[in-house]
């Protein structure tokens, strides 16, 4: 139940250190002796002690990763593994896990109680009522027993059920020994980063003589691209005069918190990195105009992205992005410029339809099933690339037609069997590429024949169209006219018909006694 050292050395470390997890001490020893930021001296044992194996594997770990001495380290890597302590205690009180064939057993048993309990409420719905017992009384007494069958089952199942939760806790605990390991190897990367960064590495070195001068001048400029960095210093947030930044080609997992200092930053180059997420401190920098985050481990930007109004450019491309912010569109209405290719994107959120300066749209290579119908309002978009969706993306809104300053258009390795109508009415289009789709609308040897036959085709066809629902709108009209005129006509005969009929009818003779009274 304990780590493995061979396979979690680290986690396995850590977790001995900690007082419940280590062996008692010997009597006659102070209990309060125990110190966890000292590291454990080598006991004098004979070789044969079959803890010496174990004692060997620390001595190796500590020969690997000399800072697991470090106090503050180990302190920090205590806390990053509280919960795999608690889970351990918790799976150390109730068992040991069960092999396989008793959890398979288990399950067994489980559909069987299930079998054998729906035989026995079919026997129940089936029983005949007895003659004597009234209907509302009978099914009372169903009821009572279906209970009681359902209790009993219950019941039944308890110690199964408990076999099968048992084994699914210590695979999530294998899991979570694993999450913990990772954690722990990303702490020790970082401190032994901070170090090198002190102590005088190279690279670092170089970090340290910026933040140096920067102290003394304003630098505004600050290229830092190429130079293997694992980490930038909180203290760089203090370059208040910096406007351009460039960290790319670097192994950043971070971007620290604290760049919401350089208020006045333009430019921020951090491509190319091994970020897994942005801070939402990057909302702070109002007077970005240029931000690259291509090529990182991203699978989302932060809300908060959506403050950078300023923002001219945006590239997230060769990311895992599936979405964007839903808001992205409300606020960053300077954008000109969105790259987003080589993501796992499915759908666009309507508020990109209000980036009223969007110029250009790069989204290749995703999973884009769909555009907001709302596309059209982008009237300044010149640049639009939605090839290689594949089978997601199938069609196209009508709206696409309002793009009137289009000017290249990417369509290429989609499923789109028919261009919208509206396709026609883009004037300014001179590049199309509507390859390896099954286009029916317009014709093959209509594409091949290039741009302008297809904006033609597909402008005739939208005459046609318009032609075809105005004469369908006048013959509905005439249709509504005759049938009035029909049933006006029809009316008028039944009115005459029985006047008619009313004036050839022979009258009755005059009553002598009326007359008089008259």
């Amino acid at each position: 139940m304990d780590p493995n050292p061979k396979t979690f050395p680290i986690l396995s470390y850590v977790m001995g250190r900690l007082p419940t997890f280590r062996t008692k001490p010997p009597a006659g020893s102070d209990p309060g002796s125990f110190d966890i930021e000292q590291p454990p001296s080598p006991p004098s044992k004979p070789p044969s002690d079959p803890s010496s194996s174990s004692m060997a594997t620390q001595l190796q770990i500590f020969d690997e990763l000399p800072r697991l001495t470090d106090p503050k380290l180990l302190a920090s890597m205590t806390r990053a593994v509280a919960d795999v302590a608690q889970t351990r205690s918790v799976l150390r009180t109730i068992g040991d896990r069960p092999d396989h064939e008793a959890v398979d057993a288990a399950r067994a048993k489980l559909a069987d109680i299930e079998a054998n309990l729906a035989k026995q409420l079919e026997e129940l719905v089936l029983s005949p009522r007895p003659a004597e017992v009234e209907r509302g009384q009978w099914r009372a007494q169903l009821a009572e027993k279906e209970s009681e069958c359902r209790r009993s089952a219950e019941k039944e199942k308890e110690i199964y059920k408990a076999v099968i939760q048992l084994d699914e806790m210590h695979e999530a605990y294998e899991k979570l020994l694993k999450d913990a390991e990772e954690r722990l190897v990303k702490i020790y990367d970082s401190a032994e980063g901070e170090e090198s960064a002190v102590d005088g590495d190279e690279v670092n070195e170089e970090v340290v003589g910026i933040l140096k001068e920067a102290s003394g001048t304003e630098l505004e400029r600050v290229d830092l691209s190429g130079r293997q960095l694992r980490f930038l210093p909180e203290a760089f947030g203090r370059i208040r005069g910096l406007r351009v930044l460039n960290v790319s080609s670097n192994q950043l997992e971070v971007i620290p918190d604290s760049i919401a200092g350089l208020e006045n930053l333009e430019e921020l180059n951090a491509s190319s990195n091994l970020l897994l997420f942005l801070p939402d401190s990057i909302g702070l920098l109002q007077r970005l105009k240029i931000l690259n985050v291509s090529g990182n481990k991203l699978n989302c930007l932060p809300d908060t992205i959506s403050h950078c109004r300023a923002l001219v450019e945006l590239d997230a491309s060769f990311n895992s992005l599936t979405y964007l912010p839903t808001n992205i569109g409300y606020e960053l209405v300077n954008l000109e410029r969105l790259s987003i290719q080589l993501n796992k994107i499915r759908s666009l959120p309507t508020s990109v339809c209000e980036m009223r300066s969007l110029r250009y749209l790069d989204a290749h290579f995703n999973e884009i099933r769909g555009l907001p119908l709302a596309i059209g309002k982008l009237t300044k978009l010149e640049v639009l690339n939605l090839s290689s969706n594949f089978s997601d993306l199938t069609e196209l809104p009508d709206t696409i037609g309002d793009l009137t300053n289009l000017r290249e258009l990417d369509l290429s390795n989609n499923q789109i069997h028919a261009l919208p109508y509206t396709f026609g009415r883009l004037d300014n289009l001179t590049k199309l590429n509507l390859e390896q789709n099954p286009l029916v609308i317009p014709p093959i040897e209509v594409v091949n024949e290039g741009v302008e036959a297809v904006k033609l085709f597909m402008a005739k066809r939208w005459i046609e169209i318009l032609v075809e629902e105005e004469r369908s709108m006048l013959e509905v009209q005439e249709q509504a006219q005759t049938s009035w005129l029909t049933r006006s006509t029809s009316w008028l005969k039944g009115y005459v018909s029985g006047v008619s009929e009313y004036l050839s009818t022979p009258k009755p003779p005059r009553d002598s006694y009326l007359d008089q009274q008259l």
